[in-house]
């Protein structure tokens, strides 16, 4: 029979006793109502009395990589993916599911609707619903354990992390693996199973449920919960889940699309799509078309614990490392610790040891700045010294090619100082990297007033490969994140002088939402680190509103927890404790200058410090520090442990009114007192996120 296609790009054929179903919806597969109403439609088509099997697959990479989560802000439209998942379990002929590229969510409830599973070996299955607000909605949460059991679709699904193809074999979510690797030899082994296949009819909404021990799997769920802190969809998921045991098929599916139609409407929900979509929007689209220059090998200069940890994730993405590090101790101390993170991987099965092995055979290490010279990038990571970086770039541009560029990783320094003077200044730029460098997902790309657009583009091609969450910022002052988390910490700092405790800022923060208190990662960073930065501009503080605490606390030693103290007192484990101390020290401080403590709520120390972030961030757009209003958000969320699933600061501006946000940003002027900058209070549209990869 010929090929023929139904709505929404699903196209069918006949091979014989075989009926196929191709999902043909570019660029990932994607469910929509279009492709959800073509399956259906294919199924009608097939002759049941003539056909033995039918094989539903994807064309292209994937069977389907999830739902178009374009269609969560609309109502659903039938027919819904329930319905089809619904109608593949009841067909009369066998239905053989093709796992193939990314199976997610909506994708992996079409393969778990069918009698059986086959997979190419390089297939990811999962349902990561939890990560953008919602849950499985179409049988997800009550298929998957009938066929893994209770314990792994509970990790699966309120974790929302996937599982390799081998593993799922392993498990018996798949049946069988496919070798083949080109597409007419795969295709023919697609129907040599289909044509040997003798199983049946096999709806995992007629099986039993495997025992599971009750008690272990509730310790398993409360685990599970503390990792998923931040996703309000992870305990609703949980919850779904374990009906299985409890349910029959019909009444638990019937829970599972009710809690999902309540969760797709709710503000995280919005909150986590509108960050999907932010993030894999471009970091940076170029004025005029240029070309991102090849870039095989990295050079770090700088061996310490930044400089190998930037060597380690340029490893990891396949990159030839050179580490350059003048001190025999410390270039040996960072290899080690290189050598020890991937050592790790392999013990926690993120590595293979070949895949480790291949990466240190790209290590290079040196202590000679000519060996540098092949490299096509340079990025420094010494110690924050204008001067010093000054003069390494200059010995640099010696040797290397003109066209290499030169990073620097500077935290705060000025780019535009390290540039002055280079030869082929275009070629100079920031990269951010956020410790660990290797495990944090934000990088800032910092634009000098030189910097060409292809630089940038370079810039944001290698930063896809390192897999990062990439901005584009101008030279400015604490770039974007750092000057936001500035103007939070400072706000904090004031209301610990008016009254607060560390304690208490730390605690309503967290219950916000925040990964940690302002005060606890003060005293992880190290409280001399800011210190220093003051003692630099003590000829202008008083130009604003000044908190001296800090410097008290630094005067007494109480540097954090690398002295035992900070904010708080740490024992040899690193456990921390209030200390009565501090509270005497900001006490006294108090006194000294007349002010007299006030109460706080909760909810006051949380609106006053995101506001702090609101105001900066609208002031950073104002001066055009950032290339996209999204990108303030992605920062905080991936740098600074702001609440994912709030959105971002932007995103919270923009569910105010423009009179309550006007309101809240003169409120925040009159606390803030001297020297404190209002933004205006124009809200951006942030509306607009079109991409392509828009599937869960």
């Amino acid at each position: 029979m010929a090929d023929t296609q139904g709505a929404g790009r699903v196209h069918f054929r006949q091979q014989g006793a075989i009926a196929i179903i191709a999902l043909d919806n570019p660029p990932v597969n994607s469910s929509n109502d279009a492709v959800r109403r073509g399956i259906l439609e294919a199924l009608a088509k097939i002759d049941t009395q003539q056909s033995r099997a039918v094989v539903l697959m994807g064309k292209g990479p994937n069977l389907m990589a999830g739902a178009d989560l374009r269609e969560l802000e609309n109502e659903p439209t039938e027919p819904t993916l329930p319905q089809v998942t619904a109608a593949l379990s009841a067909f009369p002929v066998p239905v053989i599911a093709v796992i193939s590229g990314h199976t997610l969510g909506g994708g992996l409830e079409l393969a778990l609707a069918c009698d059986s599973r086959i997979a190419t070996t390089s297939a990811l299955l999962g349902l990561p619903e939890v990560t953008v607000g919602v849950i499985p909605g179409a049988g997800g949460t009550q298929r998957l354990p009938r066929v893994v059991g209770l314990p792994l679709a509970l990790d699966m699904i309120v974790s929302g992390k996937p599982i390799t193809a081998l593993e799922a074999h392993t498990v018996g979510l798949v049946d069988e693996l496919l070798q083949a690797k080109e597409d007419k030899a795969l295709e023919a082994e697609i129907v040599d199973y289909a044509n040997r296949y003798q199983g049946g009819k096999q709806p995992l909404a007629e099986r039993d449920m495997p025992p599971a021990d009750e008690q272990a799997l509730q310790a398993q769920v409360n685990k599970l919960l503390v990792r998923a802190r931040g996703l309000p969809a992870a305990p609703v998921a949980a919850e779904v889940v374990m009906k299985a045991a409890t349910l029959s098929f019909s009444a638990a599916i019937a829970e599972e699309r009710a809690r999902f139609l309540t969760l797709r409407g709710s503000e995280s929900a919005q909150a986590l799509r509108y960050l999907f979509f932010a993030e894999r929007e471009k970091s940076f689209v170029p004025t005029q078309p240029v070309k991102a220059m090849p870039i095989a090998r990295i050079s770090v200069v700088g061996a310490g614990t930044m400089g190998s940890g930037i060597a380690l994730c340029a490893l990891k993405a396949g990159y030839s490392v050179d580490l350059l590090e003048l001190n025999d101790q410390a270039l040996k101390a960072g290899v080690a610790r290189i050598t020890q993170a991937l050592d790790e991987g392999v013990k926690r099965q993120r590595l293979t040891q070949v895949q480790r092995d291949d990466a240190l055979s790209r290590l290079k290490t040196t202590q000679h700045l000519p060996d540098v010279a092949g490299s096509e990038l340079v990025i420094e990571a010494i110690v924050e010294e204008l001067a010093i970086k000054r003069s390494l770039f200059a010995d640099l541009a010696k040797w290397v090619s003109e066209s290499t560029l030169l990073a620097s990783n500077t935290s705060y320094l000025d780019i535009d100082q390290l540039a002055e003077g280079i030869p082929h200044p275009e070629r100079v730029l920031g990269l951010h990297f956020f410790s660990p460098a290797d495990r944090m997902p934000l990088m800032e790309i910092v634009r000098c007033k030189t910097t060409s657009e292809q630089t940038l583009s370079t810039a944001a091609a290698v930063t896809r490969r390192l897999k990062k969450k990439a901005i584009v910022v101008a030279n400015s002052w604490g770039f974007v994140g750092n000057r936001l988390y500035a103007a939070y910490r400072r706000q904090c700092e004031f209301m610990l002088e008016e009254g607060a405790s560390p304690e208490q800022i730390d605690a309503a923060l967290e219950a916000y939402g925040f990964a940690m208190g302002p005060f606890k990662v003060a005293d992880m960073s190290g409280l001399d680190i800011a210190w220093k930065m003051r003692q630099q501009t003590a000829d202008i503080r008083h130009l604003r509103r000044y908190v001296g605490i800090p410097d008290l606390l630094c005067e007494a030693g109480r540097l954090g927890r690398k002295t035992g103290s900070g904010y708080y007192r740490y024992d040899e484990a690193m456990r921390l404790t209030s200390d009565p101390e501090v509270a005497q020290i900001i006490e006294d401080y108090r006194e000294e200058h007349t002010i007299t403590a006030k109460a706080f709520s909760e909810q006051e120390i949380q609106q006053r410090a995101v506001l702090a972030l609101i105001n900066e961030a609208l002031l950073v757009l104002e001066e055009g520090v950032c290339q996209r209003p999204t990108d303030i958000d992605i920062a905080l969320v991936n740098g600074y442990g702001f609440p994912r699933w709030r959105g971002g600061p932007l995103f919270i501006a923009r569910q105010m009114s423009s009179g309550e946000l006007e309101s809240e940003l003169d409120k925040l002027a009159d606390i803030s007192g001297k020297g404190h900058q209002r933004a205006k209070s124009q809200i951006v549209n942030l509306n607009n996120h079109r991409i392509e990869e828009s599937s869960l």
